[in-house]
C-alpha cells in the first residue's frame, strides 16, 4: 500500500477521496498503524475491530478516523468496555473522529451501539468515493 501510493504521488498526500485504513485488534498490531502512515494516502484510518484486547497508548499523528467494534459470530471474544474507552478518550484528547460501531456478539449488533449511555457516530470532514483496507 505505501510503495503504490509513493509511486503514485510521491512524499505529498494523495486524494482526499482514497481512503486507506489498517486493522489493529490489540496492542500486538500497532506496527501497522506506523506502516499506515508513511503511505502519503489522502485519508488514513484504523479500523480497531474485533477489539480482542486492549492497544495502549497510540500515536493519532496523521490519522484521520478511528472506527471501534467487537467481534461478532459463535465464538465472539468479549470486548471489555475499558479498551474501548481508552481509544475514545485517546482519540477525544488527538481531535480524532471516533466512531464506535458495536459491542459485538453472536449476531453483529447484539450488543448494541452504546459506549458510556451514547452512540458515537463522528466521521471524518471529507467525502469519499472508494475505500481500500489493508489488515
Amino acid at each position: 500500500m505505501r510503495d503504490f501510493m509513493r509511486e503514485r504521488y510521491g512524499t505529498r498526500r494523495g486524494p482526499r477521496n482514497i481512503w486507506f485504513g489498517v486493522s489493529v485488534e490489540d496492542g500486538t498490531k500497532l506496527s501497522r498503524i506506523r506502516h499506515l502512515r508513511e503511505a502519503p494516502a489522502g485519508v488514513r484510518f484504523l479500523s480497531i475491530e474485533p477489539l480482542i484486547g486492549p492497544v495502549g497508548k497510540l500515536d493519532l499523528a496523521d490519522i484521520d478516523w478511528v472506527i471501534v467494534g467487537g467481534e461478532s459470530g459463535p465464538r465472539a471474544r468479549p470486548m471489555k468496555k475499558e479498551w474501548a474507552i481508552h481509544i475514545r478518550d485517546q482519540c477525544e484528547t488527538a481531535q480524532v473522529p471516533f466512531f464506535f460501531k458495536q459491542w459485538g456478539g453472536l449476531r453483529p449488533k447484539a450488543g448494541g451501539r452504546e459506549l458510556d449511555g451514547r452512540e458515537w457516530n463522528a466521521f471524518p470532514r471529507l467525502a469519499a468515493s472508494f475505500v481500500i483496507s489493508a489488515g
